[in-house]
């Protein structure tokens, strides 16, 4: 129910309404020019309450955030993502500063994309969007909002800030190859575990966390369901979601060489020593990935651990592998986050598919 009065010359507009436990709320708002425009108002937020908005509850961008990411994402992520939601949180909270989420708008949304992708690359842009989106759905199913300010923004990034990784051809993995079989010894677990990355495409968080149960020699598979938190030494964690557990079919090649490890006598595959659970950091084996790659005249200024899984990826698409069986071998949750992250790939590979079809169709 609204009711109007005229105070000094402004119309102001009171809505009342009982909530679902019988306890009266009351909203007002002044300042209105003409008692149409407050019963316009009063529409509105009659409305909302109608289609389930709490329209008591306008919060600060940046608490309804922090708010957020601490009761639903905190407690089953780990330390590292934790930083990156502290880090996202900072960002709203500097830039939004005191700004209620309903004053939020499309374009105002648009803009701080904008000024803050100007120095920033996309992958950074991807990950601070991704959650506030996520934040965002959150606040609509909570009632405080009913349109999603989101939606189809444009994402901006500095394009000096944004590479591709870069990947090897074929001819340049066989080289690494050959280079890495001549480093194999039990005592240097560097080589093994970057020829797992090679043939598996899995993360490296991943394949340290491999223990000598996860490996079945009889099916020639890989299970992956857990990952080392190498950066902050609490050891095993979860896998970086739940699609990312999975089972990677392997060659004959692959198992045999992982074998060898069995020397060591360790639970795990990749350990040192019975005593080395968390002994390799990602510094470390990219340092030793260059050093090889040096000795095999392979020169790749901005190649890294990671740029493995974009490899294994490139060659799979070059030899005909559907798109949907390379995203459950990445353990991605769907193909459309392997189509996003590896499109400059699939763009590659579709180019060349046309001039095939191309070909093939001139012979009707």
């Amino acid at each position: 129910m609204a009711s109007f009065t005229k105070r000094n010359g402004k119309w102001q507009a009171r809505i009342s309404w009982h909530d679902e436990n019988g306890k009266l709320h009351q909203k007002a708002k002044s300042g209105f020019a003409t008692k149409s425009q407050a019963k316009d108002y009063a529409t509105k937020m009659e409305n909302e309450l109608i289609n389930g908005v709490d329209i008591a509850a306008d919060p600060v961008f940046a608490d309804y955030f922090k708010t957020w990411y601490e009761t639903y994402r905190l407690p089953k992520i780990s330390k590292s993502t934790a930083s990156n939601y502290r880090y996202t949180s900072n960002i709203i909270s500097d830039y939004f500063g005191t700004m209620r989420i309903k004053q939020i708008k499309r374009s105002t949304y648009q803009t701080f994309l904008n000024e803050h992708g100007k120095n920033h690359s996309l992958g950074t842009m991807k990950e601070i969007t991704t959650k506030i989106k996520a934040c965002v759905k959150s606040a609509i199913a909570d009632g405080i909002i009913t349109k999603d300010f989101t939606f189809n923004a444009t994402l901006v990034h500095d394009k000096a800030r944004s590479r591709n990784p870069e990947y090897l051809s074929i001819s340049e993995l066989k080289q690494l190859i050959q280079g890495l079989n001549s480093e194999l010894r039990v005592d240097n677990v560097n080589p093994y575990i970057v020829l797992t990355a090679i043939y598996t495409g899995a993360r490296l968080s991943e394949i340290i966390a491999l223990t000598w149960k996860d490996i079945d020699y009889l099916h020639r598979t890989i299970r992956i369901n857990k990952s080392i938190d190498y950066r902050y030494s609490t050891g095993f964690k979860p896998t970086k979601n739940e699609s990312s557990n999975r089972t990677i079919r392997v060659n004959d090649y692959l198992l045999k060489i992982l074998s060898q490890l069995k020397a060591n006598r360790t639970p795990l595959v990749f350990a040192r020593t019975p005593e080395s659970f968390n002994a390799h950091f990602p510094q470390t084996i990219n340092d030793y990935l260059k050093s090889v790659m040096r000795q095999c005249g392979i020169v790749k200024r901005d190649y890294t651990f990671h740029s493995l899984r974009h490899s294994h990826v490139a060659f799979l698409l070059s030899q005909g592998i559907d798109i949907y069986a390379i995203s459950k071998r990445l353990g991605h949750s769907n193909m459309t986050t392997t189509s996003n992250v590896y499109a400059y790939l699939i763009d590659e590979y579709k180019h060349k598919l046309d001039d095939e079809i191309e070909h093939k169709l001139a012979q009707l």
